[in-house]
């Protein structure tokens, strides 16, 4: 599986096939109203943090927005259980609308400081998102998976749904984890990781399997009855270190828990659970005993909840489950969405549960619940998988490692990214060794990357296609990075605050009746400077592109 560029006609895909995905358990019935077409100057289609920042910034430079939505909810992963924000190292690089939803989200909680609510708890990033959208005048309209679209003269000119409903804008903003939009309408894309010698990048490829704190710390069989364990990857089939095969991290769902008996939900057996599911941990345990550290990583947020992220070499984290999720069919993704749900429903029942886990491990887990009054909906879970690498454009510029160490500025820089460059867990690996007893094959985690980066700036040109592909689209989120450079900025600070830029220069796109690649970069970044994004730092760079 190698990693490759992908574009419309050599991936035998047609426009009108490309699906996004609505969470299963909130797919509606098509309403009994006849299809409309429908006209605005900017249409963003996903409701993504970032997707919510672009129509809000878009409306208040004076657009007539539409933002469609898959689904059911607003703010993607800011409202689908990560609470806790990933600002290490950026914290001081947030502004603009991002700022504004953090200080809103501190005024809940009777705060004044926009850090104060770095962590905070979903259906108040929700909430906050869609006041702040409808007092910009957004029409929010749900229910709307891409069907398919119309495009002439290099752009897009509607959008139609699988409601029958059509779009028509001056300007499209794809704001999607998968980049469904700009994958229909013909943009250059790729999907996982390159090799280092794609981009000439030291932490690109296949990493070296070796220590850390999401690796085994104990030997642990990686065959049951001469089989590999599933979703394990054979050391054979590994790609040389450094190579470049097409994976990317795993996803998971992050949990929002409550330890609060009132407010608690009960942690059901799923249907369906089969513990030897489990089975690697169930190992883990009874090698490691005590030793083994819990695989739940609870930081803290409001009113006695949890964010439940991933820790260990087992834990949400469901590696290489997802590898055909970005170019999957909606049927497909359903599929892989379920299988991540179903994960993490049994992972938590069997530490509450399986008398394999040490007694004190079980106790810990015990303490908490699902909460009543988060994904009321959903029953409990997330209606949002942490989908963290999807497609990524090949747009007009694209940023590398080396736009994050040694070519920090950009005379169109619209952002700045700080954050490490954070790659978790690709695949789990039965590595032949003679430390395990019967010298069997051994597990081991495989792609987790942790590197600390100075502030770096995000260029315009990394947020639009390649003129020659498309004119009147924008991309915040599935931005033009290498898997490296994607690893520092796939962070919902990150996705705001390029989502504020893309809706502020859609806007401007539409009012002069010019292609996204011909917006006045000056006076966008003047226009970001008044609203308060931070654009550059004290500590300038080395050199621009």
């Amino acid at each position: 599986m190698k990693s490759m560029l992908r574009s419309a006609p050599n991936m035998k895909r047609v426009a009108s096939a490309i699906l996004s995905l609505a969470f299963p358990l909130l797919a509606l019935p098509a309403g009994s109203r006849a299809a409309e077409t429908v006209h605005a100057d900017v249409v963003v289609y996903t409701a993504t943090a970032g997707g919510a920042t672009a129509s809000i910034a878009a409306a208040r430079q004076g657009a007539n927005v539409i933002l469609l939505e898959p689904g059911r909810h607003v703010g993607g992963m800011l409202s689908g259980g990560l609470g806790q924000s990933d600002v290490r190292g950026q914290r001081d690089l947030i502004g603009g609308l991002t700022t504004e939803v953090y200080r809103r989200m501190a005024a809940h909680y009777g705060k004044v400081r926009p850090h104060e609510a770095f962590n905070f708890e979903p259906h108040v990033a929700e909430n906050t998102l869609r006041t702040m959208l409808h007092e910009a005048g957004v029409t929010v309209v749900h229910d709307q998976r891409l069907e398919s679209i119309t495009k002439h003269d290099g752009r897009i000119v509607s959008l139609t749904t699988t409601s029958g409903n059509t779009y028509v804008a001056k300007v499209f903003i794809d704001a999607g984890y998968e980049g469904d939009l700009m994958a229909a309408a013909g943009v250059e894309y790729t999907v996982g990781r390159e090799g280092r010698e794609k981009y000439g990048e030291s932490l690109a490829g296949r990493t070296e399997l070796l220590p850390g704190e999401h690796q085994f710390l104990f030997p642990v069989s990686a065959r049951k009855d001469g089989k590999l364990l599933p979703l394990v990857t054979a050391q054979e089939d590994l790609v040389a270190t450094g190579e470049g095969d097409g994976k990317f991290q795993a996803y998971c769902f992050r949990l929002c828990l409550t330890n609060q008996p009132e407010n608690q939900l009960p942690i059901e057996q799923p249907e369906g659970y089969n513990p030897d599911d489990y089975e690697m941990l169930r190992r883990y345990f009874e090698v490691g005993g005590d030793r083994v550290r819990h695989p739940l990583h609870m930081p803290r947020v409001p009113n006695g909840k949890c964010d439940l992220n991933s820790t260990g070499p087992v834990s949400t984290n469901l590696l290489g489950a997802a590898w055909e999720y970005p170019d999957a069919d909606h049927a497909r993704r359903q599929e892989i969405w379920q299988q991540h749900l179903r994960w993490a429903q049994g992972l938590l029942w069997f530490l509450q549960n399986d008398p394999s886990v040490p007694e004190a491990h079980r106790n810990a887990a015990r303490r908490w619940g699902l909460c009543k009054d988060e994904f009321v909906d959903t029953g409990g879970w997330p209606h949002q998988l942490y989908i963290r690498e999807g497609r990524r454009m090949i747009g007009e510029y694209l940023v590398t490692q080396h736009d994050l160490q040694t070519r920090r500025t950009k005379p169109d820089a619209v952002c700045m990214c700080g954050y490490n460059i954070d790659l978790r867990e690709v695949q789990w690996v039965a590595v032949r060794t003679f430390r395990y007893p019967r010298a069997e094959d051994e597990l081991y985690t495989e792609g987790y990357v942790s590197q600390p980066v100075d502030p770096w700036q995000v260029p315009y040109r990394a947020l639009t296609p390649k003129a020659s592909q498309c004119k009147n689209l924008l991309v915040p989120v599935c931005a033009s990075m290498s898997t490296i450079a994607f690893g520092s900025f796939r962070m919902e600070p990150g996705y705001m605050m390029a989502g504020h830029a893309a809706g502020l220069a859609a806007a401007l796109a539409a009012d002069a009746n010019v292609a996204v690649q011909e917006v006045n970069v000056d006076q966008l970044q003047r226009l970001l400077r008044e609203q308060g994004q931070v654009l550059e730092t004290s500590d300038p760079a080395e050199s621009e592109q």
